[in-house]
């Protein structure tokens, strides 16, 4: 199949070009500025708040499914941006969904557990959300832009995703390695519960939602939803780290400029009843973590 995906530089998009190339589809990458990452697949510069670049792009790639991981992801620069956190969410949501339509592509748009109030986590996909924060509005309303412009679309909510190599930012579990390694202090919140999902899975099931051409909401994230201290630990006792070096945190005390859902996380059963790619518990996701970064440094 023919396959463009949007981030391609990032931390899911270069899973997903990696993924698909090497099973043997069509990929066309596309990502602001010069290719950053290694793969089989083709590469185009385009800026996704430009919709004439947008539209030539998807256009000439003429794919079959558009998977779009590409956002503006952090959340308090977004509190801080807000004219960028719509361009970078929503407008580019709305000009990829048309160019998909266009090119007559399954569209796969990936959101958050953001668009969650985080009052009364952890969420299936029907229930409904409540966003808080500039990012999470954003998030939000790109959902509705995806169903309004590319009907038949598939919405995937994924959480705390993670992977080593890091893309251009240092993820939750590459900036815990890097910490750690460093024998730096991490404060970590008690008091938020999240999905923590390994980049490699959620590109699987993305995948597999395009290859599918399945539409609807699916919560494409790990498979366990924990606190962020446990988490932690956890990783700590998979690569040998100090758990001493863990401060437990209520995100209260933060002032964080943005919001966060707190008893958050997702709900992974309809994934697990209709997908053949299964969620990962954390002790798989970390398995997997730990082998990728140990031949990192080998290499």
């Amino acid at each position: 199949m023919r396959f463009v995906v949007t981030g391609a530089n990032g931390l899911v998009g270069s899973r997903l070009c990696a993924q698909l190339t090497a099973a043997g589809h069509s990929v066309v990458g596309l990502g602001r500025g010069p290719r950053r990452t290694e793969g089989g697949h083709t590469y185009t510069t385009c800026d996704l708040t430009h919709g004439a670049e947008v539209a030539e792009a998807i256009a000439t790639a003429r794919p079959e499914v558009v998977l779009h991981p590409a956002s503006m992801t952090n959340v308090d620069g977004c509190e801080k941006d807000p004219t960028g956190a719509w361009a970078g969410n929503v407008e580019a949501t709305v000009h990829v969904a048309k160019a998909a339509t266009a090119a007559g592509a399954h569209l796969v748009h990936v959101s958050t557990d953001y668009v969650y109030d985080g009052d009364h986590g952890p969420y299936s996909e029907e229930a409904l959300p409540n966003p808080r924060g500039v990012y999470a509005t954003t998030k939000a309303v790109a959902e509705q832009a995806a169903r309004t412009f590319a009907p038949g679309c598939a919405i995937a909510r994924t959480a705390i995703v993670y992977g080593w190599p890091a893309a251009a930012n240092l993820n939750f579990g590459a900036w815990l390695v890097t910490a750690f390694g460093a024998g730096q202090q991490v404060k970590l919140f008690e008091d938020q519960w999240v999905s923590p999902s390994l980049a490699d899975n959620v590109a699987a099931m993305l995948i597999e939602l395009g290859e599918r051409r399945l539409g609807g909401v699916w919560h494409t994230a790990g498979a366990e939803v924990i606190d962020r201290v446990t988490f932690g630990r956890r990783l700590a006792r998979v690569f040998g780290f100090d758990e001493g070096l863990i401060v437990p945190t209520r995100m209260a005390e933060l002032k964080l400029p943005s919001p966060r859902p707190l008893k958050s996380g997702l709900l992974t059963g309809k994934v697990q009843a209709q997908l053949r790619t299964r969620p990962l518990s954390i002790d798989e996701q970390l398995s997997t973590f730990h082998a990728h970064w140990q031949r990192a440094k080998a290499a």
